[in-house]
């Protein structure tokens, strides 16, 4: 199946899995030259950590969550890959809130055909206590969405 759109989504859990979810990403893309989304979804705290990381004063910064994705390496890595294969990809950003929420709302701005995300095997229990992000934009994305299972 050829694809115009496809995003990524990346979280801070997934620094050890990049890799194999960059490439997932290339599988899909590069046979039809598809366009992609890398998006980093910042927890309120680790956005903050991030601009104080990089000396960003986060009372008066107007940086979005845009321009701080384009400056963290955990998208700054997957985007020089692509580059490096000629495929086409932009970086956005989303903090804070029900981050599921604002995936599945950026998957459907996107236009994207496909989406991956990453996570971990978790007991039902754990996803009553602490939800599962993953879950939730498998569950609500408009799109097929692709799992890359952390070991």
């Amino acid at each position: 199946m050829a694809y115009d759109r496809v995003l990524l989504a990346i979280g801070p859990d997934d620094r050890d899995s990049l890799d194999d979810l960059v490439d997932t990403v290339i599988n899909l893309a590069a046979p039809s030259n598809a366009r992609v989304t890398l998006l980093y979804a910042f927890p309120r705290d680790d956005y903050e950590a991030v601009m104080e990381q990089m000396d960003i004063d986060t009372t008066t910064s107007g940086l979005t969550p845009d321009e701080v994705a384009q400056r963290h390496e955990s998208v700054r890595g997957p985007g020089d890959r692509l580059e490096s294969l000629d495929i086409e990809y932009e970086i956005q950003g989303v903090s804070g809130g029900d981050l599921a929420e604002q995936v599945v709302r950026t998957i459907e701005r996107s236009g994207a055909d496909i989406a991956v995300v990453g996570g971990t095997k978790r007991s039902p229990t754990g996803k009553a206590m602490f939800g599962d992000h993953a879950q939730q934009v498998l569950l609500n994305a408009p799109v097929p969405v692709v799992y890359v299972k952390r070991e």
